[in-house]
């Protein structure tokens, strides 16, 4: 039976490769037999010297899923440094190219059991050919979003700041098969550093999106008592 596979995706300098590395760390910790599974389009640049061209993309789309499945044949969860469903809205972004999506949203919807969305919330930073600049952030994050929804897919944003990150992206897998619920933290607002406040019970009924934040929060804070 293939591994549990969560998937991060997200715009540039938003903290996947962090994360991914963060969260395997804490799953081991639990004894869990986690890997992550780098991007290869990061390696794809760093061995061309060059960001891939248009013909190049499904291809590596392809070995991002190829290597996702085969750790997923040896390990009990795997950590996806992005799917092929991030380079297909790479592909719209750079070359008006939508193409990819078909394949890639399929491929994902098969193989991953929940993807976790990283939020625009960390700054932007170089990373040499990897990365646009931060004018491209928000639009990435509005395709993806799209593209999630489009697809049904189940899916958690991912706010906060170093360990209370990895604290809300823990607590995201809440549910998934064979992971028990995530110990609780010492909780306090990623935003603010301040413990939550009563406006928390609030957000419980609220759907406005620019609350989205709050709400997440609340997810993945303590029970309300």
């Amino acid at each position: 039976m293939p591994g549990l596979v969560i998937a991060l995706l997200g715009a540039e300098s938003s903290g996947k490769s962090t994360l991914a590395h963060a969260l395997a760390l804490t799953l081991r910790g639990e004894g869990h037999d986690a890997v992550v599974v780098g991007e290869w389009l990061r390696d794809f640049c760093a061995a061309a010297g060059r960001t891939p061209r248009q013909d190049e993309q499904a291809g590596i789309a392809a070995e991002q899923q190829r290597r996702i499945e085969l750790a997923a044949a040896r390990h009990d969860l795997v950590l996806a440094d992005t799917t092929g469903l991030q380079t297909a809205v790479y592909s719209e972004i750079v070359f008006g190219d939508r193409s990819l999506y078909p394949a890639t949203g399929a491929a994902h919807r098969a193989t991953v059991a929940r993807t976790l969305l990283t939020g625009l919330d960390l700054p932007w930073q170089a990373d040499g050919l990897q990365r646009d600049g931060p004018q491209v952030r928000a639009p990435v994050d509005r395709l993806l979003r799209a593209q999630l929804q489009a697809l049904g897919l189940d899916h958690r944003v991912i706010y906060g700041l170093d360990e209370a990150r990895t604290a809300a992206a823990r607590a995201a897998l809440d549910g998934l098969h064979g992971l028990a619920p995530a110990a609780a933290p010492a909780w306090r607002s990623a935003d603010e550093g301040a413990p939550f406040s009563r406006w928390r019970a609030r957000c419980l009924e609220c759907l406005d999106p620019a609350c989205e934040r709050l709400d997440h929060a609340r997810l993945a804070g303590p029970p309300s008592g």
